[in-house]
Formats: C-alpha cells, sequence, structure tokens
C-alpha cells in the first residue's frame, strides 16, 4: 500500500515538474553544451521545502539527469553542476551538497555540505606564463561512489570511492579510494580497513588512535 500511495505521488510531481524538464530538454537539443537552464531549475528545486520539496526534487532530477532513481532522497539545498549524473537506487544526499559530474550506486550515503567534484583535472594552468586556462568541459571526468559507501559530512571528493568504504567528516579525497577501508584526513589518507564480526552479520572498525589524535578540534 505505501509503496502505491508513493509512486502515485511520485508520478503527480513528475507532471508537476513537467514544464520545467521540458526547457532542459529543450536546452540540450538547441544549445548541447550549454547547462544554463539545467542549472537556474536546478537552484530553483533545490530550496523547495520539506518533505514536498523532496518529493519535486526527486521528480525533477528523474527528468532530467542521466538518471535518478525514485526511490532516492536528495536533501535541501543540494544542486547538481551536470546532467550527466546517475543516481542508483536508495542513495541520500544531505543538505546543501553540491554535486558535479557523478556516478552514485546503490545504497551509498552523502552527508551534508559535501562536495562531489567533476574530477581533480578540471582547472589547469598555462606553465609557460603562469596563467590558468579558461575552463573546459573536455576536462569533467565522472567521479563514481560505489555501493554502500558512507561520506561523511563537509567531505570534498574529487576521486573514486570504492565498494563499501567510509570518508571521514571533512576529509579531502584527491585519489581513488580502495573497497572496504577507512580514509580521513585532508589530504585523505588510509586509517583502517573494515573488519566482519565474529557473528559475520555486522561489520566493526578499528581506527588509529594516533590518526584520530592528529585530526583538528571542531
Amino acid at each position: 500500500m505505501y509503496s502505491t500511495i508513493k509512486l502515485i505521488i511520485n508520478r503527480i510531481c513528475q507532471l508537476v515538474v513537467l514544464p520545467l524538464a521540458i526547457t532542459c530538454w529543450l536546452e540540450t537539443k538547441l544549445s548541447p553544451h550549454s547547462e544554463a537552464v539545467f542549472a537556474f531549475w536546478t537552484h530553483i528545486v533545490s530550496i523547495l521545502p520539506g518533505l514536498p520539496g523532496v518529493f519535486l526534487r526527486r521528480a525533477f532530477y528523474s527528468l532530467t539527469l542521466e538518471k535518478c532513481s525514485l526511490n532516492s532522497h536528495i536533501g535541501f539545498g543540494t544542486i547538481f553542476a551536470h546532467r550527466g549524473t546517475v543516481i542508483e537506487d536508495n542513495v541520500y544526499t544531505g543538505i546543501y551538497c553540491s554535486i558535479g559530474s557523478a556516478y552514485l550506486k546503490k545504497n551509498c550515503l552523502i552527508g551534508s555540505h559535501s562536495s562531489l567534484l567533476s574530477g581533480n583535472t578540471q582547472h589547469q594552468r598555462n606553465e609557460e606564463n603562469g596563467e590558468w586556462m579558461p575552463f573546459s568541459k573536455d576536462n569533467i571526468n565522472r567521479i563514481e561512489i560505489a555501493e554502500n559507501v558512507w561520506v561523511g559530512e563537509g567531505a570534498i571528493i574529487l576521486a573514486n570511492i570504492g565498494r563499501g568504504s567510509l570518508v571521514a567528516a571533512g576529509a579531502v579525497v584527491n585519489t581513488n579510494v580502495k573497497a572496504n577501508i577507512v580514509v580521513a584526513g585532508n589530504p585523505a589518507r588510509f586509517v583502517k580497513s573494515f573488519e566482519p564480526s565474529s557473528n559475520n552479520t555486522t561489520t566493526k572498525v578499528k581506527v588509529s588512535e594516533e590518526i584520530l589524535k592528529s585530526q583538528p578540534e571542531v
């Protein structure tokens, strides 16, 4: 019963945001390299409050992103920079996240105020004159957040995160992270691997005290 009601509400919300989505579709046809219209609407839908906002954001992105599951949660204030993003089932993003070009796989959790950038090669410097080169979409890379990843609050992600890993709050990840490990710090570094518990139904993590002591107090 609940799933049926949820499906009906999702479809109604898709109808509500359909005019917005149509303008984005027209943009892709008339100006394939532009995302100005999409950016305008992503800012508007990001500030829709409460539970209605959650449904309307999800509906909008299900019609405009490369893929967005209707079983996902997109928090208040979260914006997307590129239409090429993929959001699979049971993905959760907290409030005020900034997401570039990313592939968010099933069951991953993105903490509030986190930034998922489009790789680490977006801004390049001319070594001859020392000037920063103009932004080019050719430098955009889609990062991948694998299944069951937990990204802590305020983390900055510029690389891929392996399945089942945990990124500590405030970490800055600029190189790929392997599966089933914990990383923390700036730049993010290995803290500990996940270890299966004795009953094999849960996972425990042993964190180095030295690593924890090295983190600034907030």
